[in-house]
Parts: structure tokens; sequence; C-alpha cells
């Protein structure tokens, strides 16, 4: 049985029903895993099979074959769910895809981890990610870039590129992601699956290993909204050892999401087509907003009039973040440590070895930003447009439910294409980051294909109210075929 065409949401009711087994479903995907090795989803430290991929594998058996016996129950019993490696899991490599915390093995699990294995779900591995999450492409990982399935000389986009790829190639029907400037919806886009990012602090944050705190988010990856919807139940909820995780309670968001969309009022900003987006990413967006008319929906012309700044704000918040929570790393305690015959040698040693270019230009961008002199007109500026990029959306909100656009101004783009360019690494981003800055709920979703290539859709929506847009992406998913596009892959596994 080939179970890439199913959903996670149809592969758990085949678990519940006895029609499949917990520990036949896995290996599958397991099996699928190795195949695919080329693909570079999953991150695997050690050589010899000795490495996280491997442990993840053993323990994904043993899970598995505790759930068929009945010793381990839950709601999501053995539906298999790959982790990127910014995400803390007990017992297994976590290395945000950075040398410098190669062979770290964390004692505890990320409360997201804790959440999805109290419900029996199954890590099946690490996803390979852009180093610390820094980037658009995964190719800032210390291992390599993963490799989009759709066509393999194209990036997966960033920086949950392996989770994306994870998805699409079929080697997982479920990832989780973190998303600080768009890195869960653009690698959905390019991969053509569904990535939501929710409200900040609708999930914790406690074992996400930090870039930038005030930015960061966790949040699902599947080929379905509904498949989303089935993750946020599971993920979402306050928790104390988090100090920014939201005092909200969770509703279903399973329930509603079938519910019709007449009367709900779509924003569409126009500069969202403006010079730069690609003609044929326009044309699909042009023609989703169609199919959303189709369904009852009403469209509203909106304005964002600090969007344009968006861009600047983010690459100002975040190398100043990043360049905070990094100090942390000096190969003193559980990191990379290189050889010095001083302390301060050591230091700057390490830092040197253990983090990669891309890392080490946000950290010197962020520290001159807060220097002495520098912060008040960079950060403290930022800061002050980022509230005014919230107050546009707050203003927008009172017209409209959801505001709809492209999730990235082109398709994916080749390997090595924007390497030696940042700037235009950068503004991969310029549709996605506006959402992190303001702290609100948003989801990409497939909605066209361009030389072999998915479009994704960008749906933002009020804080706390993932159902909404969970309920818009369901709706557009059941009247169009767009999010069933599969790759064309070399080799098949069956169960």
């Amino acid at each position: 049985m080939d179970l890439t065409n199913l959903s996670a949401t149809q592969l758990l009711d085949q678990l519940k029903s006895g029609d499949l087994s917990a520990v036949d479903c896995n290996e599958f995907f397991l099996k699928r895993i190795q195949a695919h090795q080329s693909l570079n989803a999953f991150v695997d430290v050690g050589e010899n099979g000795s490495g996280s991929l491997a442990k993840s594998a053993e323990l994904a058996r043993t899970r598995a074959a505790a759930i068929d016996a009945g010793e381990i129950k839950g709601p999501l019993a053995g539906l298999p769910v790959a982790i990127k490696d910014g995400i803390c899991a007990a017992g297994v490599e976590t290395t945000a895809s950075s040398r410098m915390l190669e062979r770290f093995v964390p004692s505890y699990d990320a409360t997201c981890v804790a959440q999805l294995n109290q419900a029996a779900a199954i890590n099946v591995g690490k996803t390979n990610m852009d180093e610390f999450a820094m980037g658009s492409s995964t190719e800032n990982s210390y291992f390599g870039p993963s490799l989009n399935p759709f066509n393999t000389g194209h990036v997966p986009g960033g920086s949950s590129g392996g989770s994306a790829t994870a998805v699409a190639a079929g080697l997982a029907p479920i990832a989780l992601g973190s998303d600080t400037g768009g890195s869960i919806r653009q690698p959905a886009s390019f991969c053509g699956i569904t990535g939501l990012k929710p409200t900040y602090g609708r999930v914790s944050r406690f074992g996400l290993i930090a870039f930038a705190s005030s930015l960061d988010q966790i949040g699902p990856m599947a080929w379905t909204a509904e498949d989303c919807a089935l993750a946020m139940n599971y993920i979402s909820g306050h928790d104390v050892n988090d100090s920014t995780s939201a005092k909200e309670d969770v509703p279903d968001f399973t329930q509603g999401i079938s519910d019709s969309l007449a009367g709900l009022k779509i924003g569409v900003y126009p500069q969202f087509f403006a010079d730069g987006i690609d003609p044929a990413v326009e044309t699909a967006v042009r023609d989703a907003i169609k199919v959303y008319e189709e369904l009852g929906a009403e469209i509203v012309e909106i304005d964002l009039p600090h969007t344009a700044s968006a861009v600047a704000t983010y690459y100002v918040i975040a190398p100043c973040e990043a360049s905070s929570n990094l100090s942390r790393y000096d190969g003193v305690r559980y990191t990379h440590r290189a050889e010095a015959d001083s302390l301060d040698q050591m230091y700057m040693n390490t830092r040197g070895e253990g983090f990669g270019a891309e890392v080490k230009r946000r950290i010197v961008l962020g520290t001159y930003a807060l220097s002495s002199g520098y912060y008040d007109a960079y950060y403290l500026q930022a800061s002050k447009v980022r509230r005014m990029i919230k107050h546009d959306f707050d203003q927008a909100f009172q017209k409209v439910d959801v505001i709809l656009g492209p999730t990235t101004p082109t398709t994916a783009f080749k390997l090595g294409q924007h390497t030696a360019d940042p700037m235009a690494m950068y503004l991969a981003d310029i549709y996605t980051v506006s959402a992190n800055l303001a702290g609100i709920p948003a989801i990409s979703l497939p909605c066209g294909m361009s030389e072999g290539l998915p479009i994704g859709l960008h749906l933002q929506g009020r804080s706390f109210d993932e159902a909404t847009l969970l309920k818009a992406a369901h709706q557009y998913q059941q009247a169009t075929q767009w999010h069933k596009q599969r790759p064309s892959m070399d080799q098949e596994v069956s169960a």
C-alpha cells in the first residue's frame, strides 16, 4: 500500500480503525526516508548508521510496537511526525543544523514535542534547516542543503526546508517547523504543501533553539489545512515554561472547518501585485481570489501603508535578537570547542569555526545595531516601525476577516542562485515578515504551478483566530486540486 497519497487525517483514520498498524505505518515512512536520503531532508549526525536518523528510527520502532501492544495510547496513536532540528527532542541530537551544536543531545523534550508524545504520535526524525533558522533556502545548513522534490535543482525554501521536503516527498505525513520571518510559509509555498504560522504565543517556544525570541513561532506543515488543524489541537496551549505563552483557550481547530465562507470578508492589498512579482504567481493568486468569490466571500481592497518597511524593519530586529541569543555559544559548556592557548582565543576560535557565514553576518549586523551610538538609530527606530505595522493590521482587521496575497514573489529559485547576494535572498520573505512583526497568524497553501514548481497563496488573520484561516484554507482546498499535486519520485516503497 502506498501511504504517500493519504493525508495525516486519513492515515490517522486507518490507524484508529485497525486497518493499519502503527508498526507498518512507521516502517513505511522510515524505509522511505532511507530510500530518499539524497534529498537531505533529515539531519543525520554521525557515521556508519550510528547517527541521529538511526536513533530516531530505533525509538520510533520501539514506540510503534508499544502502541500496537496497547502500552501507549492517545488520540494521535501511531501517527508519524517529523521534527525540525531546531526543536529539542530528548535523547536525539538537536543541532539547529550548525557545527556549533554538533553532538548536542537534549535531556528534555520541547513542550510541543512532549505534547505530541502525550498524544502518542511518533517522531520519525529531525529535519534539516538553515543554520539557527537563518536563511530562506536551507543552503545555510552545516549538513548541506535539502532539495526540492518537485525539482531537485531548486531550493525547498527555508529555514524549515527539510520539513517541507519531508512532507512534499512523502517521507512524513506531517512535520513541525518554526517561523521567524516566513520559515514555515515560504518553504511550504516552494514545496506545494500547507504551512501555518500560529499567533505569537499560541504554541509554546520552550525547547525551541532561539533565533529572534520576539518573532519565533512553532507551527505545523502538512498537505492540507485539515491536517494543520489536527496538529494545532495538540501543540497549542499555555505553558508555564514559556513566559511569552498566551493564556488563551484552545478551540478544536477541526470543528467548523467545513462551514460556509458566505459573508467572509477577504482583504486584498494592491501593492502585493507591484513590480517584482512573477506574472505566473500573480495570475495564480488572482485566480484564487475568483475561487473565493465563488465560495461566497466578499473581496475588499485594503491599505497597509507601512508594509514597504517590513523587510528593513525585520532585518534590524531579527539580527539584534540573534546577536543576544547566540552570545551563549562560547565553547565552555555544551557547544563545539576550538583549541586555543588562552580563554579569549578559545572564544574567538570556537565562534569562528562553529558558526557559518550567514549566522556570522547576522550576529555582526545585530551587534552593530545594538552598539553604543547606534541603538536609537536602528533598533529603537525599527521597534517604532514595527508598532506601526501592527497598527496597520489592526485597522485592516476592523474591515476584513482575512488578508490574501502571494506567499512569495516567485516560485522556488535554483540552488546557488542567491547565495552570493544576501539582499536577493532576504527579499524572498517580502510578503511573510509582516505577520511575524505583527504577531498574527498566517498560512500558505498551494494555488498553482509554474514550470513544474508550486505557487503558494498567503492568508493572514486576526490574532488567535487561526480557526478562520484554517476554514478559509480548507474550503479553498475543497474547491481546488492544487494541494493534491505530488512530485514524481524515482523510487517507491511499499508498506
